[in-house]
């Protein structure tokens, strides 16, 4: 669950951007970055396992029941769907707040480096915006 922000833009040189341009190029580098991220990360991963993370992420309840269970994942006591919902503010126990878990959960447990790969993705992104930092602000 990454978010950009202005901090984002400060640290790559674009705080000075317009405000009316700002959303609109967080936007598009929340697109790029999600692109790559899942491209990196699809890498290695059979056809069974790229179809069962898109039916976490299309929320069917039936796939994350029985992927949580097969895996002996007690939800409850996780101190990452704590976080999840706090982060969210989506209500204790709904469909939408265990989908995102077990997307996170998913990740966690079949590709334990994601963290490293968005983490790697999002320096990789902001270096190439440093880079053309004057063709983006028009200079």
């Amino acid at each position: 669950m990454l978010k950009l922000s202005d901090t984002f833009l400060h640290e790559v040189g674009l705080d000075g951007l317009d405000e009316d341009e700002k959303k609109p190029f967080l936007r598009h580098i929340y697109q790029e970055l999600e692109s790559r991220i899942g491209l990196k990360l699809s890498e290695n991963m059979s056809d069974q396992q790229l179809a069962e993370f898109d039916r976490i992420l299309d929320k069917d309840q039936t796939t994350i029941s029985s992927w949580l269970n097969a895996n002996s994942i007690d939800y409850t006591k996780d101190n990452l769907y704590t976080m999840i919902q706090k982060k969210t503010g989506l209500d204790e126990g709904s469909e939408e707040l265990l989908a995102e878990y077990c997307a996170t959960k998913w990740l966690e447990v079949t590709r334990p480096d994601y963290k490293k790969v968005v983490a790697d993705t999002l320096e990789e992104i902001k270096n190439e915006v440093i880079e053309n930092r004057d063709a983006i602000l028009g200079k």
